[in-house]
């Protein structure tokens, strides 16, 4: 299993997608340099997740800011111990403050994350869905920016099909389905692709952050 732990590796990901792929050079050529990112594999790194889901990247750090401050820090144990009104108060939604406490729990209860981020991809993503309001963006987000796995393409994103749609040209955006099956081609490097591909969405904004964590 590969892993991206380093600018080189991203450097050998990159050129191997651009030979597999010339349609890919173009947009590596207007991004640059596409970073890494990552988060530690833990529940920080779950919960950073959640709290990103379906919410600008400004708003997101925005109430995990509140968030910390208000736990202190933001661990199981702590969310655990908050109450629905001080999780509500940092900006969390009903159904955020329910998967983070599932996750909590979970953990609380044994599961390790850190073994996750090291275990296959399909036994990972598997493991995690079984979790109340964990859907397959979060476990596949969770393999590519905490575990950084090189071969991980959450391709359910919206951001990714509209860099397709766009970095490719084509005639609309694609459906998961349909990323998933264009995506194959770019084994075992999809991490990468998809790294590129939110690069890409940032630079055709002129900044506008897209990367979901």
């Amino acid at each position: 299993m590969r892993l991206l732990l380093s600018a080189d590796d991203m450097t050998e990901g990159l050129d191997a997608l651009v030979a597999a792929d010339p349609r890919l050079g173009p947009l590596r050529e207007a991004c640059g340099t596409v970073e890494i990112r990552h988060r530690p594999p833990g529940f920080e790194g779950v919960a950073r997740i959640v709290v990103a889901q379906m919410v600008s990247v400004a708003s997101a750090t925005a109430i995990w800011n509140r968030l910390d401050q208000t736990l202190g820090t933001v661990t199981a144990e702590t969310v655990l111990a908050a109450d629905d009104a001080t999780l509500r108060a940092a900006g969390l939604s009903g159904a955020k403050s329910r998967t983070l406490r599932a996750v909590a729990a979970a953990v609380r209860d044994g599961l390790d994350l850190q073994a996750l981020a090291e275990a296959p991809a399909d036994d990972a993503v598997a493991a995690l869905v079984a979790l109340p309001g964990i859907g397959r963006w979060t476990a596949e987000i969770f393999l590519l920016f905490c575990a950084r796995h090189a071969d991980v393409f959450p391709a359910g994103d919206l951001a990714l099909q509209v860099a397709a749609m766009e970095g490719l040209g084509l005639p609309a955006r694609p459906t998961e389905k349909e990323m998933r099956q264009m995506a194959e081609a770019w084994s075992p490097w999809r991490g990468v692709a998809a790294k590129l591909f939110w690069a890409y969405h940032k630079v055709c904004r002129e900044g506008r952050a897209a990367v979901p964590v």
